[in-house]
């Protein structure tokens, strides 16, 4: 639901200018709450020892699902205690493992990044300030948004290794947009905006993941983020399909008005429970669902104009599929819906998906995409292989039923 594929929001709104899109990842989605956790979003109690070190693997022995306002149908916390007595080895192991493949991801992602920055600081030392006119600003600010709405629910649930995915998204991409405001590619007032909400929003999150934040900002925060997520995602699903449609901001409109309503609904008391958690899960799929939506942009510009496809490249589809890839096993041994559909979702359309449109437009060879196909067929085997047998399984679909519906 993650850079977290992070990375891949950076160009969410392409569409808008009519150029292709070249988003690159999810990155996309452990486990307490702030210390004085809003009474209006429950929470379920954890069981992981907060005596160890936030660094310990120690502290996650026992897969931990997403909180109640993010997945629907948490896992049994009594099957959970049972595993945990009679495999505390395995799980331990596979936890450690998890979590070294989730901060691994950040190779592949600041790999995806690195070449605009460079290219943009060259353009910028040699006064070519025209070359940067042709990354589009808003589609960049969507992406920061994204990553923004991750890192906050990966900070709430302590997952330490996405964090640093999420925070290197926000980071990256932020100093892009640094360079487009010195191009002067992107307005002034937008950019010292975006530069207020950038700081406020690793502050506070920094804050609440070491627990030292007011409970009250924090829901503030929250719901700043849901009412941005919420408004955005349907103005850039509109948007990818003009001019087959009427280029129009009015689904943004209503979707903002719709969020603001919720949001002051949930916090007076005027929705049920249910209500009340659907609130607090919408910035965590919203942002979810902006980053699931980049290979659907991308591969309906593919089909309206299949001359771009020689602008992509198939080394960057493969990072995007490497990075998202190795947040799979993570978020299938914490059973964390969002995490996993929006990881798995960028793995195997934005990723292979491109890779597969490229192949058919002839733009890379039959062994290129063999190997990537068996690469990855290969790594989900695995990692369902491998939650099968730690959780002593005798079928992987257990694994994906407790993902889906819960044990």
């Amino acid at each position: 639901m993650a850079n977290s594929l992070i990375l891949a929001a950076a160009a969410a709104n392409k569409s808008l200018l009519a150029a292709p899109s070249h988003c690159h990842s999810f990155s996309l989605h452990p486990n307490c709450p702030p210390p004085h956790h809003s009474q209006s979003f429950p929470y379920k109690p954890f069981l992981h020892l907060h005596s160890l070190s936030l660094t310990s693997p120690q502290r996650r022995l026992i897969p931990v699902p997403a909180l109640d306002s993010d997945v629907p149908h948490p896992l049994d916390l009594g099957s959970t205690v049972k595993v945990k007595n009679h495999r505390s080895k395995e799980i331990e192991e596979w936890d450690s493992w998890t979590a070294k493949f989730s901060g691994g991801a950040n190779v592949p992602f600041l790999l995806l990044q690195m070449p605009q920055i460079i290219l943009n600081a060259k353009n910028l030392m040699s006064g070519n300030k025209t070359a940067l006119l042709a990354v589009p600003w808003l589609g960049m600010l969507t992406g920061l948004l994204g990553n923004l709405s991750l890192l906050s629910y990966f900070a709430k649930k302590r997952e330490t290794e996405v964090i640093v995915v999420q925070t290197l998204g926000v980071v990256s991409i932020y100093v892009v947009i640094a360079q487009l405001a010195m191009a002067e590619a992107m307005p002034l007032p937008y950019y010292m905006v975006t530069s207020v909400v950038v700081a406020t929003g690793l502050l506070l999150n920094f804050l609440n993941y070491f627990g030292m934040l007011n409970a009250g900002i924090w829901r503030f925060w929250e719901d700043f983020i849901t009412v941005c997520g919420l408004s955005v995602l349907p103005q850039v699903m509109w948007s990818t399909f003009v001019p087959y449609i009427p280029n129009s901001i009015l689904p943004g409109v209503i979707s903002f008005v719709a969020a603001v309503a919720a949001v002051v609904m949930a916090r007076t008391g005027k929705l049920s429970e249910k209500g009340v958690k659907f609130v607090g899960a919408i910035s965590g799929w919203t942002a979810t669902l902006l980053f699931m939506w980049m290979p659907v942009s991308q591969m309906w510009t593919n089909f309206l104009n299949p001359d771009n496809i020689k602008g992509l490249s198939a080394f960057s589809m493969l990072l995007a599929m490497i990075g998202n890839g190795l947040m799979i096993p993570r978020a299938l041994f914490t059973r964390d819906l969002m995490w996993f559909t929006g990881s798995t979702w960028a793995s195997l359309f934005y990723g292979y998906g491109n890779i597969l449109c490229m192949y058919y437009f002839n733009s890379v060879s039959g062994k290129f995409l063999l190997a990537a196909t068996a690469g990855l067929v290969s790594w989900i085997g695995m990692a369902l292989w491998r939650d099968t047998v730690v959780y002593g399984y005798s079928s992987p679909l257990r694994s994906l039923k407790e993902l889906i519906f819960g044990s």
